[in-house]
């Protein structure tokens, strides 16, 4: 089996399992998407719900974030990994938003990249889920599960999105990013699956007998 033989019965599983994919990190708006994103590195999807749903009611919009100023949004955050960094850049993007794009987030990965804490995985994050511009975010779990699947041997994530752009149809990516995700949480975890157990991992290494080490990104 060939990496697009793996890569189209790897897809079939995935739309069987996940006809539908809900946006993981809860928003009111593609600015306040950019910050769920944001404070998600290094934090779960949960945590930070958990936080934002008490902030969004009444703070989602950059001028609000800029009012508030850095330690009143280091108190918002503060249950959330490296906060005070996180506290920075929702401060100085929101400030740059205000500044120079008139409070609205910017629709292309140049401009994006460009706002303080911004790197491209966000970049593409808010490109595929809020703006629905055909993206591959590629993380470091989606990075070890394509490695897990034979679809990549790329040594960072930068080459795994090349791979898995040109092994996916283009208008899969938006959907398929978060049935990764989701499958990876749930059936072919880190330390449960190995490469061995899961439905995906036994479809393309039905023979494989000892568990896989994935490099990491």
């Amino acid at each position: 089996m060939n990496e697009f033989q793996r890569a189209k019965k790897i897809l079939n599983i995935l739309n069987r399992i996940y006809p539908k994919t809900p946006v993981p990190l809860k928003h009111k708006n593609i600015f306040t998407l950019l910050i769920s994103v944001l404070l998600s590195a290094q934090c779960t999807d949960v945590n930070v719900n958990n936080v934002t749903k008490n902030i969004y009611p009444k703070y989602n919009r950059p001028e609000h974030f800029v009012k508030l100023g850095r330690k009143k949004i280091e108190k918002l955050i503060k249950s959330i990994g490296i906060f005070r960094v996180k506290a920075k850049s929702v401060y100085n993007l929101s400030k740059t938003l205000v500044e120079k794009y008139n409070g609205k987030v910017p629709k292309t990965f140049e401009q994006l990249e460009e706002l303080p804490g911004v790197g491209h995985k966000t970049a593409s994050v808010v490109m595929s889920q809020g703006f629905g511009y055909p993206a591959f975010p590629v993380d470091t779990h989606i990075h070890r599960l394509a490695q897990r699947w034979g679809l990549t041997n790329g040594k960072n994530v930068i080459q795994t999105e090349k791979d898995l752009k040109r092994l996916f149809p283009k208008r899969s990516w938006n959907k398929l990013h978060l049935q990764i995700i989701y499958y990876g949480r749930e059936y072919c975890k880190a330390r449960e699956c190995y490469g061995l157990s899961c439905k995906i991992c036994t479809t393309c290494y039905p023979k494989r007998k000892k568990p896989l080490l994935t490099k990491k990104a």
